[in-house]
């Protein structure tokens, strides 16, 4: 291990999966490239949690975009965080909008967004966006490149 995953409580351990995203504990480590403007992308596409309402399973691909300042998102415990929505139920707006606030607030970033691409519920698909702010002129940000639902059509 580095000086990078000093404090780190997740990486290189069994961990269990979180049984709510209050429960999970994300973590974050130092940027070794500050002062550089880059973008770091994760995709989750089989990202699922449940409806508040009916407890049925909700799916959606979800693309997080941002641009780092001092701290970059430890990946493993991203994905805990994001596994731990599986037995939570939230509208796809709530959810959505939550992780990309609890990011921004561990990252303190230059920028984030995220996309996220719902599979239909109730034969509608349902897309939510967030975004801490415009986007920063100095990098090259590429478009999320997930299609609008087209059905079989």
């Amino acid at each position: 291990m580095s000086h990078y995953t000093d404090g780190l409580t997740q990486l290189g351990r069994p961990t269990q999966q979180p049984a709510h995203p209050d429960e999970a504990v994300l973590e974050r480590v130092a940027n070794p490239q500050t002062g550089t403007a880059y973008v770091v992308r994760f995709t989750q596409p089989e990202f699922t949690s449940l409806c508040p309402m009916t407890g049925q399973p909700d799916f959606a691909h979800l693309v997080i975009d941002y641009v780092p300042g001092d701290w970059l998102v430890e990946s493993k415990s991203l994905k805990l965080f994001l596994q731990s929505f599986r037995n939570h139920g939230a509208f796809h707006e709530d959810c959505t909008v939550s992780i990309g606030k609890r990011l921004a607030d561990l990252l303190a970033p230059r920028w984030l967004r995220i996309g996220g691409y719902w599979y239909p519920r109730g034969g509608m698909p349902i897309d939510v966006f967030w975004q801490t702010g415009a986007a920063p002129g100095d990098v090259w940000i590429p478009n999320q490149g997930v299609p609008g639902y087209r059905g079989r059509g």
